[in-house]
């Protein structure tokens, strides 16, 4: 399945990945630079029309936090649970 990447989104992951939760901060130093098994990880990834927390491309492979920023956001949420994209 091809994904059209939503280019409005930009701005929007760009601000996530400066201003990430203390939790995302603390699993992202243990993603970046292939610490994990040699696995590179992208953080605040454009998927479709989501934002992502953290993917490996490689290993098709998606990491979500839950948390207070995606309280808002039962529609996205339901997606996921249906697995429209994922």
């Amino acid at each position: 399945m091809s994904l059209t990447r939503n280019h409005r989104l930009q701005p929007y992951a760009r601000d996530l990945k400066q201003n990430m939760s203390e939790a995302e901060q603390r699993l992202w130093y243990h993603l970046r630079g292939k610490r994990l098994n040699g696995i590179k990880f992208r953080r605040q990834q454009i998927i479709g029309s989501y934002i992502v927390d953290f993917v490996s491309m490689e290993y098709k492979l998606v990491v979500e936090l839950d948390g207070g920023q995606h309280a808002e956001r039962t529609e996205y949420d339901e997606a996921r649970k249906r697995g429209r994209y994922f």
